[in-house]
């Protein structure tokens, strides 16, 4: 008899919150006015969840599962795994109707089975994984009759056995947000059935405030035993912590997976059942990703594939219309592009399965402490063909990135200097394409933004790129209290949040300049009438104790703002004030440094490459690692062999030298 094998249980929320629902289940009735869906009726009531996989339809009403945890992604499971078909198997008690759907890549639905039931029943239907290459789903809608009809639980399996057995360890990498982090093991820990995806929960604890104080941390420990593992480390980053989980569940025999999770997520555990399950099954090793959900406005996704742009080098949605997407507003059955399969080039390591078989042949995470650590390395993967993807029905919440100033706090360092080196890694064009000219602008604007602290953490960035890839893990544990300490000289960078301390602005608020985008007549005039005027001195009463203007967060770009001498600015996040003063010999001598800077990195952009693509299988090795984090040297092979490290570094060698041949 051949063995079955769930990949998918059909699941409700773990918490009584009804903004989280409708990534669930669709209770809505829909109707169409002038072509667009419009809702007529909602049947989504969070006091008809009875439990984890019970859910209650009221006499007479109906609720569909064509929602984004609870759908079957048909077009990912054809594409990347070779199972012919699942079974749907649904168990309810009470009467009622059962319709099952699909839909393909251009989002047309189709019923194709149905079955009355009363009493308590089991529903099996067949689906054939054969007609998703480019898109589609399967789901299924309950109708209940006279009486109340109750779902006790469904699942899809299949009877295919799976290409690899072995489990998943968790690798989490925490600093300073013990709380939050308790509660993702806590999530993880207790969630039924969860053992037979997880080997191991690793805690990396790299901050003062440690993950062991807290007072539901010992209960956890003991409910756990040998499968939690908690690690103490100084502040390595991100990179630092995920490497030492993935060295950790390099030890582990059971483990055919490690698992990065951020600190600071709320975690589906189905979800992250489902990436296992997947992993098993496809075709060759793929690194599973899972989506990023808003934790404050749950049922909005961040975005739902990322891509690379490789002439400017930059992370991007594939599609900015699809950027920032409300299940709530717009679910599965009325958003026809939802449907197609989106391929990416990348997922953020807030939630990210990576199979040990890739971690052996191409290392660790890159040394870069944070920032392009994610996407690096799944473009390395791609390098040795290896696919990433971004799986539905997988995913976490976390702070939306719109809360926060990273591209001009202190994280600013790290996304000039990683970015670069990404692309000196993995850029196909000509001195990496448009990205140098694209960096340079954005050090630029921050300049006529009055963001000189900014600038000078741009500076440090490439300076340190232009010093090539040999200090990269001697910086680990330094270069952030250096970035830090830059801060001091800054007076721009101390938010002011005692809303009694805020200066008064010069300017009424009335006449401030609109947030409206710049198009090219309004680029020239601007360059004609507001770029000269930083090359000379600030009115002294301009730039004094009273600020010029003040500007929220949005009226705040860089061509509002290089109209002023001086003006206070919201941070993203709403907590203060920042007090920007413009200097015109500030102004002029950065400008030449990034001028410089930049040229040089176009001017050195071959050799760079060369080298730090010969270094790449060096500085990734578990060797490296092992050093960096503090472990002792195991004398096992290298991750790459010595005759193979040779030939990668000749190959990285003759990829640069092409590289500087080719178009750009």
């Amino acid at each position: 008899m051949s063995t079955s094998h769930v990949v998918q249980r059909v699941v409700l929320p773990t918490e009584a919150d009804p903004e989280v629902l409708a990534l669930y289940i669709d209770g809505d009735s829909w109707g169409t006015i002038a072509g667009k869906p419009v809702r007529l009726s909602n049947n989504n009531h969070i006091e008809d969840v009875l439990g984890r996989q019970r859910l209650r339809v009221r006499a007479g009403q109906d609720v569909s599962f064509a929602s984004y945890f609870n759908a079957f992604p048909a077009a990912y499971w054809q594409r990347w795994t070779s199972i012919p078909q699942v079974t749907l198997t649904i168990r309810t008690s009470g009467p009622g109707t059962i319709l099952v759907y699909r839909s393909n890549a251009r989002g047309v639905t189709q019923r194709i089975n149905s079955a009355q039931v009363s009493g308590k029943a089991v529903s099996e239907f067949a689906l054939p994984l054969t007609n998703f290459i480019d898109g589609g789903w399967y789901w299924f809608d309950l109708i209940a009759g006279t009486a109340d009809l109750v779902l006790e639980g469904a699942d899809y399996s299949t009877t295919h056995a799976p290409n690899r057995t072995g489990k998943a360890s968790v690798g989490i990498t925490t600093f300073n947000r013990a709380e939050y982090c308790v509660e993702v093991v806590r999530m993880l820990a207790h969630e039924v059935g969860i053992e037979s995806a997880l080997d191991a929960i690793t805690v990396v604890d790299q901050g003062s405030q440690r993950v062991s104080d807290q007072p539901a941390f010992p209960a956890l420990a003991k409910k756990l035993g040998s499968r939690l593992n908690y690690i103490t480390q100084p502040n390595l980053g991100g990179s630092g912590g995920f490497s030492r989980g993935m060295l950790e569940a390099l030890n582990r025999p059971e483990s055919d997976f490690v698992l990065l999770l951020d600190d600071d997520v709320i975690v589906e555990p189905e979800g992250v059942m489902r990436a296992v399950a997947f992993g098993r099954y496809t075709h060759k090793p793929t690194i599973v990703g899972g989506h990023m959900f808003d934790m404050y406005d749950r049922a909005q996704m961040h975005s739902f594939s990322e891509k690379v742009d490789r002439n400017r080098f930059f992370w991007q949605p594939k599609d900015w219309s699809q950027y920032r997407h409300n299940f709530a507003i717009s679910n599965l059955r009325q958003t026809l592009w939802l449907h197609e399969r989106a391929d990416v080039d990348f997922n953020g390591w807030w939630m990210s399965l990576i199979p040990l078989e890739v971690v052996r042949e191409i290392g660790l995470s890159l040394p870069v402490f944070i920032k392009w650590d994610d996407a690096e390395y799944s473009l390395r993967a791609s390098d040795h063909g290896f696919s990433t993807v971004s799986f539905p029905g997988a995913a976490v919440w976390h702070v939306s990135w719109q809360d926060k100033d990273d591209y001009k706090d202190w994280q600013a360092y790290f996304h000039a200097r990683n970015r670069a080196i990404a692309a000196l890694l993995h850029s196909p064009y000509k001195r990496g394409g448009k990205m140098i000219n694209h960096s340079l602008i954005m050090s630029v604007k921050h300049l006529f933004k009055m963001q000189y602290f900014t600038d000078e953490l741009y500076s440090l960035g490439i300076a340190d790129v232009l010093a090539g890839p040999s200090g990269l893990h001697d910086m680990m544990g330094t270069r952030l209290g250096d970035v830090r300490a830059t801060a001091v000289r800054f007076p721009e960078t101390v938010v002011i949040r005692d809303s009694a301390a805020l200066p008064e602005p010069i300017i009424n608020v009335n006449d401030v300049v609109p947030y409206t985008a710049l198009g090219k007549a309004g680029l020239l005039a601007w360059g004609l009438t507001k770029g000269p005027r930083h090359f000379r001195k600030a009115k002294a009463v301009n730039i004094g104790e009273r600020p010029q203007v003040s500007l929220t967060a949005s009226q705040a770009s860089w061509w509002a703002l290089a109209g002023y001498d001086s003006a206070l600015v919201s941070t993203a996040d709403g907590s203060g004030k920042q007090h920007y003063r413009r200097d015109a010999k500030e102004f002029r001598r950065r400008l030449r440094r990034t001028l410089a800077q930049h040229r040089a990195l176009r001017r050195n952009w071959t050799r760079l490459a060369a080298e730090y693509r010969a270094a790449l299988a060096d500085i990734t090795s578990r060797q490296a690692w092992r050093n960096t984090v503090g472990l002792p040297q195991t004398g096992s092979s290298p991750t790459v062999s010595p005759k193979r490290s040779s030939r990668a570094a000749s190959k990285s060698v003759a990829s640069a030298k092409s590289a500087a041949s080719s178009k750009g």
